[in-house]
């Protein structure tokens, strides 16, 4: 979707249209959640400070996050999605990937199938969707923000190599603004730069995203479009209305979040090993420290123990404005395992 959470705020206010909006806090420790089309020609982002948005954009209107109406708005638009294939894996509220190599329509073309998809949606919510369409999740990932907003790119077989050859390297999906720096550094500045590196040579440098960063330059990307997905993490995280300087009162906040990590496990009924504290400070580095605990885990107080370890593991380097912990490494991944022992059993038996 289109700037999903402005758009949808637009499409409810029509005083909003038009006008460069953001969906977030305004106050001094607000963060935009998501910004208009019109908010990003001034170079608001998501996940930018809301102060910051505005020095960049003195006329921003901010506007409050209703995520009720968001989740409601999105269920429309997956309907749409099961109309044309029961393959639908969803990454987030307002974006998915569909296989459709055999559809509920019967039509072979997924360049026709993307552009009715499109239509429909519009129709019934009132918004814009942009598409990407090739080979695998991937491509299609890098191919959906090719011509937004509004609209859609295919990606032939054919065409693949060149497509990926000529791609800036910051554009490509798993490469962040770090990762595009490191590889800049490196002399790697299109898929063709990339491309002439040995898969040595990148996994010296990115160690087991190496890998990942060598096959999809080539167009290979296995993973198939998966309808349930099964969580690998869980976690929660807070930001404070003034920056703490102090460990001590950190154990307060971080008590809070192993509360809410233990409610949604419970309500989920899972349980995991690896804690990871995050950190983030008010200069906005943000730092990560994990432990992998022998056995799962679920009760607040050994969250909280394992959490607490990992604050006092090394000494502060600023005060803090955010902090948060996730439980990964989850029983549910037992299950997704034997999901693919199975696929693989069964794909056995085929003849070829």
């Amino acid at each position: 979707m289109d700037a999903f959470y402005a758009s949808v705020e637009q499409l409810d206010n029509p005083e909003l249209r038009g006008k460069p909006i953001a969906v977030g806090g305004s106050s001094a420790r607000g963060v935009v959640s998501a910004a208009s089309y019109e908010a990003r020609k001034y170079g608001v982002r998501s996940a930018m400070s809301g102060q910051l948005a505005r020095k960049l954009c003195p006329d921003l209107i901010f506007v409050k996050t209703r995520f009720d109406r968001y989740r409601e708005m999105s269920q429309r638009i997956r309907e749409v999605f099961f109309e044309y294939t029961d393959l639908v894996e969803p990454l987030s509220l307002d974006e998915a990937y569909l296989d459709v190599t055999h559809n509920k329509k019967g039509n072979p073309s997924a360049t026709l199938i993307a552009k009715e998809i499109r239509a429909k949606i519009k129709e019934k919510t009132g918004l814009n969707a942009s598409a990407g369409i090739s080979i695998n999740k991937f491509i299609a990932k890098v191919a959906s923000d090719y011509n937004k907003p509004n609209g859609q790119k295919t990606v032939n077989p054919e065409e693949v190599e060149e497509f990926l050859e000529n791609l800036e390297i910051r554009k490509f999906y798993g490469v962040g603004k770090v990762t595009a720096e490191k590889m800049y550094s490196l002399g790697i500045f299109t898929g063709k730069d990339l491309k002439t590196k040995s898969l040595e040579f990148l996994e010296e440098h990115f160690r087991k995203s190496g890998k990942y960063y060598y096959n999809v330059v080539r167009g290979i990307h296995t993973s198939e479009v998966k309808p349930h997905r099964i969580r690998k993490s869980l976690g929660a995280e807070r930001t404070f209305s003034e920056n703490i300087s102090s460990e001590i009162f950190m154990l307060e906040k971080l008590e809070n979040i192993a509360e809410e990590i233990e409610r949604r496990l419970k309500k989920s009924d899972v349980a995991g090993k690896t804690v990871t504290l995050k950190i983030k400070y008010s200069d906005f580095t943000l730092k990560t420290r994990g432990k992998t605990l022998p056995y799962y885990i679920r009760s607040k107080e050994i969250i909280l123990e394992t959490a607490k370890e990992l604050l006092f593991q090394e000494k502060l380097l600023n005060s803090v404005r955010l902090l948060g912990i996730t439980l990964a490494h989850l029983n549910t991944e037992k299950d997704e395992d034997k999901t693919e022992k199975q696929e693989i059993a069964v794909q056995l038996k085929f003849d070829f």
